[in-house]
């Protein structure tokens, strides 16, 4: 049985993992990790504002917030506002910074990942790596 779902750690170690992974040039893994490490941000601080997951699995219970970043972000913006979490949403883009990246791209060949888009993903995965700090500060995590 899969251990339980840690999105506060995974989200830390995804960012750690694509830095390491951006300093040695490995642009494709890097940018799939900037992803997951800010869908895991973000569901971190969904759950710590109410986000229902499932207690064996820590998975969330409901479909639409079983997402990847690029379909998670407008749902979180909607979830936190709804939640009492604008601190937390109004520190982020509204528009998506992640509607061109695909977890489908950790197939694709590397020639395909593109320095603009790479960058906007770092950029957006830095801001979501603030805002769980905010939300730590704040005890929310």
């Amino acid at each position: 049985m899969p251990h339980p779902a840690d999105f506060f750690d995974a989200h830390h170690r995804h960012w750690e993992d694509a830095e390491l992974l951006f300093d040695n040039a490995r642009w494709a893994s890097a940018d799939q990790m900037y992803g997951f490490s800010a869908e895991c941000g973000l569901k971190a601080v969904m759950k710590a504002l109410g986000m229902p997951v499932d207690d064996a699995t820590g998975i969330p219970e409901k479909r639409k917030h079983r997402q990847h970043v690029q379909n998670l972000w407008p749902v979180f913006r909607t979830f936190a506002q709804g939640r009492g979490g604008i601190r937390f949403s109004s520190r982020l883009p509204e528009d998506n910074p992640f509607c061109d990246w695909s977890h489908h791209d950790r197939y694709a060949h590397r020639q395909h990942c593109e320095e603009t888009s790479l960058a906007q993903h770092r950029d957006a995965a830095q801001g979501v790596l603030n805002m769980v700090q905010v939300a730590r500060r704040d005890g929310q995590l």
